[in-house]
């Protein structure tokens, strides 16, 4: 997929992750893509941001993150804004982490360290509909 290529100037996302290089990277990923990008450092301030937001159209959701998890932010989330697609992102590459995140209501999972293709198929799913 050809970063160059895709206009999300219209879209506007959430990257909920507390580590400033992990959303740093995340946000230099998806610069040339034009998208609006809205930051939370922690699950509680994703919910909050999700609930002001209604036009976020996507969650890049950290599992691991101070106050909140990203899996008890995305229930919470589900349960107001059940067809905002959720991806949940983690270092932590194990199948038994994959089920979790899908039983919290995750739309899809991504584990890092981030493949900028991988992520460009993934949040293209949910934002090219």
């Amino acid at each position: 997929m050809e970063i160059g290529n895709i206009n999300w100037g219209d879209k506007k996302i959430l990257i909920a992750e507390d580590a400033e290089d992990n959303f740093f990277l995340l946000s230099a990923i998806l610069k040339k893509t034009k998208i609006s990008i809205v930051r939370a450092t922690n699950g509680q301030e994703a919910v909050d941001l999700c609930k002001e937001n209604d036009d976020i159209q996507a969650v890049l959701m950290d599992i691991s993150m101070p106050v909140m998890d990203g899996l008890e932010a995305t229930k919470l989330i589900k349960e107001f804004r059940p067809d905002l697609p959720i991806i949940i992102q983690t270092a932590y590459a194990m199948e038994s982490d994959k089920e979790t995140s899908f039983s919290a209501g995750c739309d899809d999972y991504i584990s890092k360290p981030i493949r900028r293709n991988f992520l460009m198929e993934l949040l293209s799913k949910y934002l090219d509909k």
